[in-house]
């Protein structure tokens, strides 16, 4: 037994999330000082995301083919050269708009399979180095968590020093030592390198898995429900880490280090949220206590943004909205656990992840919008809005009151259980599970 390869991936993303954390104000912020349009900042921030969604629904099926040791290192090395050629391309002259929108569409691609190759790693790691999952578990999200508050903090200082396009170069730097570390260390651990067992990737086979998710979702009230939810407000958290903070702070913040203090304390209070709901959440009832926090992490702070021009009032909504955040997450991953029978966590998964992910290109670009035709005040009021709307729906709608009750082996109306699962693929291989999903993206996902 070792733990180094335990050690080396939560190294690893600490170092890249906390680069990633940069990025999530940096490139906002160096948009709107190059341009001075929240609209094109909508822009940007539409072109990181919409690739997400296509790697969330391909990469699946390829990760365990190629291996995700490569995969992981790959990523790392790519979204490198994107994210350091901007600030490259800007300070030699070079840089048009169409370019940096391109260069970030290739990082938003490439991202999303690396964190998931090193995600699906974690069991594996774990009893590799003879450590409970559910210690594993805690110190992945803990470090995850922790790595966004201090790089978030990091950000607004270092623009304030430097400027935004400097930090850029930091984050490059940040991946170049990610894909490193787990070059280095994973190097023959077996679930790290290429699946011989997972088949042949074909088309039809790809296909068979993504229609089985979507079947399985779609019997799944409870399921359907959480990813609509979180659908919605995924886009309206993209939009506000993307464009309105970010315009915020220009206008009645001070400046990036402001924006930087904002985004620490959520991020700060959403890994106590995690600690505490560790601690003591399952001697509470799971529906109102995720219903509260969505609540609380939701609508408060759109609607105090906008009447408000100073940042303490912020600042404390942020810390307590942080809190709320930080037991959704768990809730849904025991949710998922519940509902879904090992033989299609993964598809699920890719159906999932990708439809709450699917608005997160529109609520940029619409934030952008809103800002750029009636200001920033309606726009933040607006979103305030729907997102206060969409948090009602677990204390609305009878199907999640499936929250406390786990569902049946087989999940929901799935003949056979797991084993009719696996016949109802026609024949398509079975990929190894993945992270629960859906995720709630609330303390802000990085644009690049």
């Amino acid at each position: 037994m070792s733990k180094r390869p335990l050690a080396a991936v939560l190294t690893a993303n600490t170092v890249s999330i906390a680069g990633s954390s940069l990025t999530l104000i940096g490139v906002p912020w160096f948009v709107l000082q190059t341009t001075g349009s929240a609209g094109r900042a909508g822009v940007v921030a539409f072109c990181a995301t919409l690739p997400v969604i296509v790697a969330a629904l391909v990469g699946g099926p390829v990760i365990d083919r190629i291996g995700r040791r490569r995969v992981s290192a790959a990523s790392d090395l790519i979204c490198a050269l994107s994210v350091g050629a901007i600030p490259l391309l800007h300070y030699a002259g070079l840089l048009e708009f169409w370019m940096l929108c391109a260069l970030m569409a290739l990082g938003g691609l490439v991202h999303t399979p690396g964190l998931t190759a090193r995600g699906v790693l974690l069991p594996d790691l774990a009893e590799h180095a003879g450590t409970p999952l559910a210690r594993a578990a805690g110190f992945y999200d803990a470090v995850s968590r922790g790595a966004r508050m201090i790089g978030a903090a990091l950000a607004g200082l270092l623009i304030a020093a430097f400027g935004a396009e400097s930090i850029l170069l930091v984050d490059a730097a940040t991946f170049a030592a990610s894909a490193l570390l787990v070059t280095a260390f994973l190097r023959g651990v077996p679930a790290a390198e290429p699946q011989r067992a997972a088949g042949k990737i074909s088309f039809a086979g790809y296909r068979g898995e993504l229609a089985e998710g979507w079947g399985f979702v779609t019997r799944s009230r409870l399921l359907l429900g959480i990813t609509l939810m979180v659908m919605t407000t995924n886009g309206l958290d993209q939009g506000w880490s993307s464009v309105l903070l970010p315009v915020h702070g220009r206008e009645a913040l001070g400046g990036p280090a402001a924006i930087g203090l904002m985004v620490s304390l959520f991020g700060g209070s959403a890994l106590l949220g995690a600690l505490l709901y560790g601690m003591w959440g399952e001697r509470l009832d799971r529906r109102t206590v995720f219903a509260v926090a969505f609540l609380l992490c939701g609508a408060p702070r759109y609607l105090v943004a906008a009447v408000t021009d100073t940042p303490w009032p912020l600042a404390v909504t942020m810390a307590l909205s942080g809190l709320g955040a930080g037991v959704l997450n768990p809730i849904l991953s025991t949710v998922v656990y519940e509902q879904v029978p090992d033989a299609l966590r993964s598809r699920v998964a890719g159906v999932t992840t990708a439809g709450c992910e699917l608005t997160m290109p529109l609520g940029g670009l619409a934030a952008g919008m809103l800002v750029d035709g009636f200001g920033a005040a309606p726009a933040l009021l607006a979103f305030g809005g729907v997102c206060l709307l969409a948090t009602l729906s677990p204390l609305v709608f009878p199907a999640w009151r499936g929250m406390d009750r786990p569902a049946l082996p087989g999940g929901p109306e799935v003949p056979g259980g797991p084993e009719g699962a696996r016949v109802a693929a026609a024949g398509a291989p079975v990929p190894a599970a993945g992270p629960p999903v859906p995720v709630s993206r609330t303390e802000p996902a990085p644009l690049g």
